[in-house]
């Protein structure tokens, strides 16, 4: 059943003006929230839940929102890696990172207008990535194009109804309701969704739910400080499949499976031009689409399928 009071981003296809795009070029966020060690509980537990949801490697995997590859050597199994990012410099830290193995293919392109074929992926994730999304459905929608039927898909949402919300609202220290189904914008382009909402846009988007993982138990200072790293990792670890009855976390992660069927790639086709959707072929060069004349760029090893309107990180 549609949950009530839902915008426009979760019940219809993407609107006509393209949405705000988070950008995040030229940020230090890789160095300074991940590298710092601060975020080492998050980066850990994360890291585990991953781990448990990882199902069978299988041939291309499409890591949407890679950033600077934080997450990218944790599916090493999977015989090709593509790190897709809005942000040209986060990739340029990825690649300094992962190094030229040629395993990895790096792709700057806008999520609403994935630049490759239909059904191309047998497996993708993305984590930390939709609360950036103004239109989810949109988003998500472009996501199931591209995977194959049968594809497994990973996702990692912002949960708006966790403990914290719920006590800071009881409380009257904070303004939203953790209770009701629409997303809220918390800080520009930073969004936190229902996960009955979740669910309910999952669903009619054709994507099953296989496994569901409450993330992040202790995610307060408070935790970090007074507990051993090693000690809460473990502890959320076994907590985390209470996500299957009930999600009470700042962060829930998703197995999900993409129902339908689909058409065979054919041979020679990858890429799909994002002004007019023409087929185009995996070469280490520039392109010219010859359906709309749209140029695309590869510059040391990146491609570049970008287009549209953008705000800062």
């Amino acid at each position: 059943m549609l949950p009530k009071n839902l915008p426009d981003a979760f019940k219809n296809p993407m609107s006509t003006n393209h949405p705000p795009l988070c950008d995040y070029t030229d940020s230090d966020y890789q160095s300074s929230f991940w590298d710092a060690g601060e975020r080492r509980y998050e980066d850990a537990v994360e890291a585990a839940a991953l781990q448990q949801l990882m199902g069978r490697p299988g041939k291309l995997m499409l890591e949407l929102g890679a950033g600077a590859g934080r997450n990218t050597q944790r599916y090493g199994d999977w015989k090709r890696v593509v790190l897709l990012d809005y942000s040209r410099t986060q990739l340029e830290q990825a690649r300094q990172r992962l190094g030229d193995d040629p395993r990895y293919l790096y792709v700057a392109a806008d999520i609403y207008k994935l630049p490759f074929v239909n059904g191309l992926f047998d497996g993708a994730t993305m984590i930390r990535t939709l609360h950036h999304m103004a239109e989810p459905r949109a988003a998500l929608a472009s996501v199931h194009r591209v995977l194959a039927g049968g594809a497994e898909f990973i996702l990692e949402f912002a949960n708006k109804r966790n403990l914290k919300s719920m006590a800071r609202y009881f409380l009257g220290k904070q303004k939203w309701s953790p209770y009701k189904p629409e997303p809220v914008e918390f800080v520009a382009l930073n969004y936190n969704f229902h996960p009955r909402t979740m669910r309910f846009l999952l669903r009619s988007l054709d994507f099953e739910i296989e496994e569901q993982l409450a993330v992040s138990h202790f995610r307060a200072g408070f935790f970090k400080k007074h507990i051993p790293h090693n000690i809460l990792v473990s502890m959320d670890r076994l907590l985390q499949p209470t996500g299957a009855i009930m999600q009470l976390t700042p962060s829930i992660f998703s197995r999900l499976s993409r129902s339908g069927f689909t058409l065979p790639v054919a041979e020679g086709e990858f890429f799909q031009c994002p002004a007019c959707g023409q087929a185009l072929p995996l070469v280490e060069a520039s392109q010219v689409c010859p359906s709309c004349g749209s140029k695309w760029e590869y510059r040391d090893g990146i491609y570049d399928f970008r287009a549209g309107e953008h705000v800062q990180a």
